[in-house]
């Protein structure tokens, strides 16, 4: 299988390095520094539970070189998500497949707008890996995907897709139900990211104090609230679910398991490092649906307002 990976970091960079190892043909989208080492020593993973290894695979700055695609695994930063589909457009064809992995619930809405209709797959990505240095994608844990059409049809696509991740090693769930899947992620993502932002302590920190602890369970109820008033049902034991892996007891289904105290998350972290936020596509977006379909969302309303200044950066 052909395939292109459209941002090379953590999530992009791992799947793609094990698709490589296992004999697709993979080709890494990737920008600076990080090109450059790709290109010049391969793309190096090391991980805390499969070890080292190093793929050597073509990479470029430019989508359109790498020719029309089978697969395109769409990992960049929902605030790109624009200017990396218009990117992406030139090696789309009629049969190509965009297997979106991004945080958030609209932007296999947006990129359907961009590339044209039929081409997007929703997909979900259960795994914490991050670009270590340039070249080098540091691998956590997790490793997981699940993903389906997002009408829920069964197709051959999917199949083949699946086939790949199988041959590659990666724990894969061909779903018809991504829509609910991708909303039970955003609900965690969304108070996990939120509150490990505002208030810059890890997750041990936010579950020993009451009001903290508390706080993250407003969040996760307004969020199911909102879900719920657009139509995505939900079991109705998400929020004590998520709630039981917060807090470091019990996983949730296959996908969420109990989080380490020392756990932070990506929101955090390109916080602290000064770099842009994936606000609009989290918080803010439950927030604008929220108004739109008459949900009162103040706790989320009060992180949101309160990363707002950091959304693009450090101020000035």
């Amino acid at each position: 299988m052909k395939i292109l990976v459209m941002g090379s970091g953590g999530v992009g960079g791992y799947f793609g390095a094990k698709l490589a190892r296992a004999g697709e043909s993979v080709t890494f989208v990737a920008r600076g520094a990080h090109l450059d080492a790709i290109r010049a020593k391969g793309l190096r993973v090391k991980s805390t539970t499969e070890g080292e290894f190093v793929v050597a695979s073509p990479a470029t700055d430019d989508p359109a070189r790498a020719g029309v695609a089978d697969l395109v695994l769409f990992c960049v930063k929902s605030y790109d998500t624009g200017a990396a589909a218009r990117a992406v457009r030139p090696a789309v064809g009629p049969d190509t497949a965009i297997l979106c992995l991004q945080n958030g619930v609209d932007n296999e809405d947006k990129i359907g707008e961009i590339v044209g209709p039929g081409h997007v797959v929703g997909g979900a990505a259960y795994v914490l890996a991050t670009i270590e240095s340039p070249g080098v994608i540091a691998h956590a844990a997790g490793g997981r995907i699940a993903f389906g059409e997002m009408d829920g049809s069964q197709t051959a696509r999917a199949g083949q897709i699946l086939e790949a991740f199988q041959r590659a090693g990666i724990p894969t769930e061909l779903t018809p139900r991504i829509v609910q899947m991708l909303w039970e992620k955003y609900l965690f993502i969304a108070a996990h990211s939120g509150m490990t932002a505002v208030t810059r302590c890890p997750i041990g920190v936010i579950r020993s104090i009451p009001e903290t602890r508390r706080m993250y369970r407003l969040i996760l109820e307004e969020l199911a609230a909102v879900a719920k008033a657009a139509g995505v049902e939900l079991p109705p034991e998400t929020v004590d679910g998520l709630m039981g892996v917060a807090d470091g007891v019990r996983p949730y289904k296959e996908t969420f398991f109990p989080l380490p105290p020392h756990m932070t998350s990506s929101l955090y972290h390109d916080l602290t490092h000064s770099r842009p936020l994936e606000l609009e596509a989290l918080q803010g977006h439950a927030l604008r649906l929220g108004e739109k379909l008459g949900v009162p969302t103040p706790v989320l309303f009060s992180v949101y307002a309160a990363l707002r200044p950091y959304r693009d950066g450090a101020p000035a």
